[in-house]
């Protein structure tokens, strides 16, 4: 889907939203006015039956005893049939809570429906403005399409960490096509970069698999992360634990990262957080030993999923490397299919040096995904683009906070909206 179908496509659900809620609105109006008619009805009847009782029994005064028969025969009456009146009420008021229930359904089911653009928005700012401002600067030079033009482009790009490739490639590509659009305003010339953009990622995209990959059901799957030290991989597998815990899962995790400090017990903090256990070794203990125990436990005690969290020297380590084949040979020793993902974990303030790590992991993991922390902080969003366009790996995870919930699952829709909406016109 091209860049002006999703901010069409975005512009349509904003309209639908508002008209739901505008719905939503008038239905409420509508129900509290039957409220307050069913109200003056109750009342009117209450004061019938006051009208009935007690100035007839003044004005008779039961003079007699046939006539104090006859009046206890109607108040015995009345009270026969104010019961039921009682359980008519009760029947309504249990009707209304049913409605309430269902209204607070639907609020919940819409407010899940927005939640994710929502935190895509909000966890995009800090890049969005940075991209905006970096992009109004250079239009801001703009007078004519010529080689100074596509220099300050690619300079511009390179700057918000589409990587040197596709900077070279978008602005090749362009040479023809702003003269074909015949883009003379800022404005034209804006939108033809930016849809270039769009349309490079996702070509780039194509096959692309972004969901996770699991084992047949009743088979444990085994998932490794990879990356450098401060990246944020051991609170990525917390969060993980978390969400797929709170899912329903049995998750297993291996604290394999033995040399780093803090690190085991930083992964059993978030154990006890989703009441996960960890499987642990002694410090400085082979890490390869602890993916052994972890594995023969997960599998043995039918866990579903085994999240493995592993060393992160110098990504140019050559023991290192060595390290992560040794536990991946240990691992198919007992589950041959496994791992079933090796996740490599990225801060995607690092920009280009991500883009580096990237490439000496796959070189030497099999890395099949991406997670991608810390967006909500100082990234240039451009490294999205830079590692489909390179490494043709997919983001299948985004960081936008602290918390469990702020881990989501990479949609590039949402993700090209959030970065460009305030500089496409919509």
């Amino acid at each position: 889907m091209g860049l002006f179908d999703i901010f069409r496509k975005k512009k349509n659900e904003t309209v639908e939203q508002e008209a739901a809620s505008e719905s939503t609105e008038i239905l409420s109006e509508s129900e509290s006015n039957s409220d307050a008619s069913e109200d003056e009805q109750s009342t009117a009847v209450s004061e019938n039956t006051s009208a009935v009782t007690q100035p007839m029994m003044e004005q008779v005064g039961l003079v007699n005893e046939d006539e104090a028969k006859i009046w206890q025969e109607a108040l015995d009456k009345q009270k026969i049939s104010t019961p039921q009146l009682t359980e008519t009420e009760t029947e309504t008021e249990t009707e209304t809570e049913t409605e309430t229930e269902t209204e607070t359904e639907t609020e919940t089911e819409t407010e899940t429906e927005t939640t994710e653009q929502q935190i895509y928005d909000a966890g995009l700012k800090k890049s969005r403005t940075g991209f905006a401002d970096r992009f109004n600067r250079f239009l801001a030079n703009f007078r004519s399409v010529d080689e100074n033009f596509f220099e300050d482009l690619e300079e511009t790009l390179v700057g918000a960490d589409v990587g040197f490739d596709m900077a070279i490639k978008i602005s090749d590509e362009l040479r023809e096509e702003v003269k074909l659009k015949n883009a003379k305003r800022k404005e034209d010339v804006r939108d033809v970069i930016i849809k270039k953009m769009v349309d490079l990622y996702e070509a780039d995209g194509i096959n692309e698999d972004a969901t996770m990959n699991f084992a047949p059901k009743g088979q444990t799957t085994v998932i490794l992360f990879v990356g450098v030290n401060g990246v944020g991989k051991t609170t990525t597998i917390g969060k993980l634990a978390s969400k797929y815990q709170k899912a329903g899962k049995s998750v297993l995790l291996a604290a394999a990262d033995t040399f780093r400090a803090g690190a085991t017990k930083q992964l059993q903090e978030w154990g006890e957080r989703a009441h996960v256990p960890v499987v642990a070794g002694k410090e400085k203990a082979d890490p390869a030993s602890v993916v052994f125990a972890a594995v023969e436990k997960a599998r043995d005690e039918n866990y579903d999923v085994l999240f493995v969290d592993t060393a992160g020297r110098l990504q140019n380590n050559v023991n290192l490397m060595q390290e992560l084949e040794k536990m991946k040979r240990i691992i198919q020793r007992e589950i041959p299919e496994a791992p079933h993902e090796v996740l490599l974990v990225l801060d995607a303030t690092t920009g280009q040096n991500a883009l580096q790590q990237a490439k000496l992991f796959k070189n030497s993991s099999d890395v099949s995904g991406i997670v991608l922390t810390k967006m909500d902080g100082t990234a240039k969003g451009g490294i999205v683009f830079a590692i489909r366009n390179e490494m043709h790996l997919p983001v299948k995870w985004i960081g936008f906070g602290e918390k469990a919930s702020d881990l989501r699952e990479f949609k590039p829709e949402e993700f090209v909206y959030g970065l460009f909406k305030e500089l496409v016109e919509s």
